[in-house]
């Protein structure tokens, strides 16, 4: 049986493949993923799961053309196949003036960052079983729970080797930890159902079982007899596992491709005010043990520490070399990709910084108010900036959350919401986007 092949000697052999064959330029990748995960509901095992891949992919060009090409077969018949098709696909397409490799001079150079990615062994199943039964049992003993929707803990490895032409080779890899749990609080037709979830790089870095097991029953217990309240404007408080989402949309509306397409309400924004000067977001691929860290991106250009929003100003778009070409700006080192398509911009630990008041002073003043803890949908328009979605939630009033509201839809535009948000103190980095909750003035609420 032969030895499984080094990939960065297999990317580097498909590209001394792929200029043999007539291309004048290419790039090759490498990932490796495996995966367990086990589901647990109501005392008994209902899932486990394993898999496993390797899968490289290979742009190649000739001129402004450009094809890609993948497989799952590292055999040396199969490399020879995956060239020839590629030859054989960027002699057909059209041109694209944007293509190609970065200069070397953008590269990621030298040492990277220490960014203590990888845990070091792979959980036995029995692990991840007590992880589950710990959470799921947790939750179940609120008072108040009625029933499970199951528990899961997981586990992933990833790793990526890239190569090129112009002299870039790197690779990183990454490790992933994951626990849920979902729970039903209630009977009948007034059952209300709630989840929480811990996930991080190394196992120890995750939220213990039980204190997971306990919110996530909480949670549901606390949605029981939801009421409607009338249509109305009111400030709207973001709990942050929802707020975070203002921030994945702000990612979205910066994205070199919906910029160069000019379809994104913010599209004239670059150097202007977005926010109030209070409010900072940051994009930062080295923080160590960050869900999202990586010391290069998927073009091998050099990334780093940024500030997207600094004191309210818009300071960058998310580039990777395609967009930044077609903007006449230079990549920002935000490119991601896979094995079977181009690169494109994508941020990676995008957090907003945190505020000077804790989350209740945040609506001590707030007479009549909404708490949002869940959005359903996907109401937001990037091209214009409106905003709809469903919600549910707790009513606020005189600055305390009062009783479960649900069956509400909010309603307003990105725009004057990033302009009237404050911050509260309370950032927690648990996701990979993240904000602290955070309170939006003048929404519309519409429910009964």
């Amino acid at each position: 049986m032969s030895a499984t092949p080094d990939p960065a000697e297999l990317v580097a052999d498909l590209i001394a493949r792929a200029r043999r064959a007539g291309a004048e330029s290419a790039d090759a990748i490498h990932v490796h993923s495996a995966a367990l995960s086990l589901h647990r509901r109501l005392g008994k095992p209902e899932k486990l799961e394993r898999a496993e891949s390797a899968d490289l992919g290979l742009r190649v060009f000739v001129g402004k053309r450009q094809a890609i090409v993948s497989s799952t077969d590292n055999a040396p018949r199969a490399l020879a196949e995956l060239v020839e098709r590629a030859m054989a696909m960027v002699a057909a397409v059209p041109e694209d003036p944007y293509c190609g490799l970065a200069d070397p001079s953008e590269l990621a150079r030298g040492p990277t960052a220490e960014l203590d990615l990888v845990d070091a062994s792979e959980p036995p199943v029995d692990e991840l079983t007590e992880r589950a039964r710990r959470v799921e049992e947790t939750a179940l003993a609120v008072n108040g729970v009625t029933n499970s929707e199951g528990a899961e803990a997981g586990w992933s490895r990833s790793a990526v080797t890239l190569a090129a032409t112009n002299g870039f080779a790197g690779s990183y890899a990454r490790t992933g930890h994951s626990l849920s749990v979902a729970v039903i609080a209630g009977t009948g037709t007034g059952m209300e159902t709630d989840y929480d979830y811990t996930s991080a790089v190394h196992a120890g870095d995750m939220e213990p079982a039980e204190t997971i097991g306990r919110r996530a029953g909480n949670r549901a217990v606390r949605r029981l007899n939801p009421r409607k309240v009338a249509t109305q404007q009111v400030p709207v408080i973001y709990d942050p596992r929802v707020a975070r989402g203002l921030v994945g949309h702000l990612a979205g509306a910066i994205s070199g491709p919906a910029i160069a397409r000019r379809t994104s309400f913010l599209k004239d924004m670059l150097g202007k005010a977005v926010f109030s000067d209070a409010i900072n977001i940051v994009d930062d691929p080295h923080r160590r043990r960050g869900l999202r860290s990586k010391p290069f991106d998927g073009e091998g250009i050099a990334n780093a520490r940024r500030a997207v929003i600094e004191k309210g100003v818009l300071k960058t778009w998310l580039l990777d070399l395609a967009s930044a070409r077609q903007l006449g700006l230079k990549s920002t080192g935000h490119a991601s990709r896979g094995t079977g398509g181009p690169p494109g911009p994508a941020a990676t630990n995008l957090y907003m910084e945190p505020g000077k008041l804790a989350p209740d002073a945040l609506m001590s003043d707030i007479k009549s108010g909404f708490y949002v803890t869940g959005l359903m949908g996907m109401g937001v328009n990037n091209v214009t900036g409106d905003y709809s979605q469903g919600a549910n939630g707790f009513w606020i009033e005189n600055g305390q959350l009062t009783y479960p509201v649900s069956e509400l839809t909010i309603a307003s535009n990105l725009k004057s919401m990033y302009q009237t948000i404050v911050a509260a103190n309370d950032l927690t980095l648990r996701y990979g986007v993240d904000a602290p909750t955070l309170r939006i003035e003048g929404m519309t609420v519409a429910g009964r």
